[in-house]
C-alpha cells in the first residue's frame, strides 16, 4: 500500500515537471540568438592555462575545429574572435558607439599620460588623431624623408669597412635616431621612453614645457616637424593643445613609430639575407635606380621601390607586431561565419581578431608559412584577390594605422642605403620569434657580416 503511493506521487511529479516544461516551450518566447561555439577546457583555471600559453597557439587549435568566429571564456570575461576577411568586416569598420578601443587599450594610458588618446571620448580622440593625420600628410612626408636619409647616411658612415654587428641593435638605435629627428627636429632629445613598459617614467610637464619653448625660442622659422605640427594644433572649438598634451601626444607616437619600424626593418633584414632570389632582386631594382636617378634617394625615388616595397610587406605579413587586436562591444551584432552559420554576439562581449594568425590563412596565402614577397606582385597579389581586411598588419577601416606610410618610408630609406653601400651576410641562426615581449618582436641577437661596397651601376 505505502509502495503503492509513493510511485503514484512519483509519477505526478514527472507529470508535473514534464507539463511545466512543455508549457514553458509553448508559452514562454525562445530566445533566437545563436551564440558563437565555445572553446571547451576545464572551468575558470583550464582556458586561462591554455591562452596563457599564447593566443596564437590556442587559434591554432581551435579554428579548424571551432571555425572563424568562436568565443573564449575567459575569467569573468567573453572573448569572440573573429578570424579572416570573411567576418572581419564589422570588427574594422563599425562605429565606435558599436565596438570601442577605449575600454580595451586604458593600459596606455600610464605610458602616455592622462588626457590623450585612449584616455578621451571618442569625438577628442578623432581630433587628436586628426593632429597626426595633419602631420603626416604626402608635403610633410617628403620632408621627413630628407632626415630619413640623412640620419642612415651618418649613422652608417660610422661603420668600419668590414665586420660584424648586431643588426636588430644596429636598426633599434637608427630607427629612434630618425624617428625623433622626424617628431622633434633641433629637440630630440626631449626625455621620452624608448623602450615600452608599464608605467615608464615620463617627462614632468614643466621639463616638457621647458623643451616646447625652447623650440619656439630658438627657431627663427618654424620647424618641419612632428612637434611644431603639434604645437600650432587646435581642437574645433578653438582650443590650444596644452604642453602635457603635446609631450603625450609625442611619447604615443614615438612609441608607434619606433618599435613598429625596428622591428619589421630586422625581420625584413633577416629574410633578406636568407631570401636568395628576394635579395637579387631587391639589389638588381636599386641597381635600376641608381642607373635612373643616380645617387639621389627622396620620396619619389622610395616611392619607386616596389620590390623592396613588397619584401618589406611580406616580413609584416609573417611578423606583425600586435598579435591581437581588441574591441568592447557595446551593442549586439550578428556575423556570418566563413563556414556560412549566422552567429549573435551579444554586447559586453570583447570582439578580438589576430593579425599574426589571419596573415597566415592559407586559403588566401599560399604557403602562408613561406616568405614570398612575390605574392604580392602583378598577377598574384593575393592580399586583394582574398578581398578587403586579408591583410591586417596596420589594422583597417575605421582605425588603419596612421602611421603606415611613414614607416614604409622609414625602413625603404635605411634598407636602400644598406643594398646600395654593403655586401652582408647572416651568420647567427634565424632570429625566433619574441612572443614574450609587449610588442612582439625578434628574440635574441642578429648577427651580420659587413662590408663596404658601393653597388655598380652600368
Amino acid at each position: 500500500m505505502e509502495a503503492g503511493k509513493i510511485w503514484n506521487v512519483g509519477l505526478l511529479l514527472v507529470a508535473t515537471l514534464v507539463a511545466a516544461k512543455l508549457i514553458s516551450v509553448l508559452i514562454m518566447p525562445r530566445s533566437k540568438r545563436r551564440l558563437p561555439p565555445a572553446v571547451s577546457a576545464w572551468p575558470v583555471v583550464g582556458v586561462l592555462v591554455r591562452f596563457m600559453k599564447g593566443p596564437v597557439v590556442m587559434l591554432r587549435e581551435e579554428y579548424p575545429k571551432l571555425g572563424s568566429v568562436f568565443t573564449l571564456k575567459l575569467l569573468n570575461k567573453n572573448i569572440t574572435f573573429l578570424i579572416g576577411p570573411e567576418v572581419s568586416a564589422h570588427f574594422f569598420k563599425a562605429p565606435e558607439s558599436d565596438l570601442s578601443q577605449q575600454e580595451v587599450y586604458q593600459f596606455n594610458v600610464p605610458t602616455f599620460g592622462p588626457g590623450v588618446v585612449f584616455d578621451f571620448d571618442y569625438s577628442v580622440r578623432q581630433e587628436q588623431f586628426r593632429f597626426f593625420t595633419e602631420a603626416l600628410r604626402v608635403n610633410k612626408l617628403k620632408a621627413y624623408v630628407d632626415q630619413m636619409v640623412t640620419e642612415a647616411q651618418e649613422y652608417f658612415s660610422k661603420w668600419g669597412e668590414s665586420g660584424e654587428v648586431d643588426l636588430k641593435h644596429e636598426l633599434e638605435q637608427l630607427i629612434i635616431l630618425t624617428a625623433s629627428r622626424c617628431l622633434l627636429g633641433e629637440e630630440r632629445h626631449l626625455p621620452l621612453p624608448s623602450h615600452p613598459a608599464p608605467s615608464p617614467p615620463r617627462p614632468s610637464s614643466q621639463e616638457a614645457g621647458r623643451h616646447i619653448r625652447n623650440h619656439h625660442s630658438f627657431s627663427q622659422t618654424p620647424q618641419n616637424d612632428l612637434l611644431q605640427c603639434f604645437i600650432d594644433s587646435k581642437y574645433k572649438n578653438g582650443r590650444p593643445t596644452t604642453e602635457a598634451k603635446i609631450t603625450g601626444l609625442l611619447i604615443a607616437a614615438l612609441f608607434a613609430g619606433h618599435h613598429t619600424s625596428s622591428i619589421t626593418s630586422t625581420w625584413s633584414g633577416a629574410h633578406l639575407l636568407t631570401g636568395g632570389k628576394h635579395m637579387s632582386a631587391a639589389v638588381d631594382e636599386q641597381r635600376r635606380l641608381m642607373e635612373k636617378h643616380g645617387d639621389r634617394v627622396d620620396y619619389d625615388v622610395l616611392s619607386e621601390m616596389e620590390v623592396l616595397y613588397r619584401c618589406i610587406k611580406e616580413a609584416l605579413r609573417l611578423h606583425p607586431p600586435l598579435i591581437m587586436l581588441l574591441r568592447s562591444s557595446h551593442a549586439d551584432f550578428s556575423v556570418k561565419s566563413k563556414e556560412g552559420v549566422e552567429y549573435d554576439v551579444p554586447k559586453r562581449h570583447i570582439v578580438a581578431t589576430s593579425p599574426a594568425f589571419a596573415n597566415r590563412l592559407p586559403h588566401i596565402y599560399k604557403d602562408p608559412d613561406t616568405y614570398d614577397p612575390d605574392r604580392f606582385g602583378p598577377g598574384r597579389e593575393e592580399d586583394k584577390v582574398a578581398g578587403a581586411f586579408s591583410y591586417v598588419s596596420f589594422g583597417g577601416g575605421r582605425h588603419g594605422c596612421l602611421g603606415e606610410p611613414f614607416a614604409y618610408l622609414q625602413i625603404k630609406a635605411i634598407w636602400s642605403h644598406l643594398l646600395r653601400n654593403f655586401e652582408m651576410e647572416l651568420v647567427s641562426p634565424f632570429p625566433e620569434i619574441d612572443w614574450n615581449a609587449m610588442v612582439v618582436g625578434v628574440k635574441g641577437k642578429v648577427m651580420v657580416r659587413y662590408k663596404r661596397k658601393h653597388l655598380p651601376i652600368n
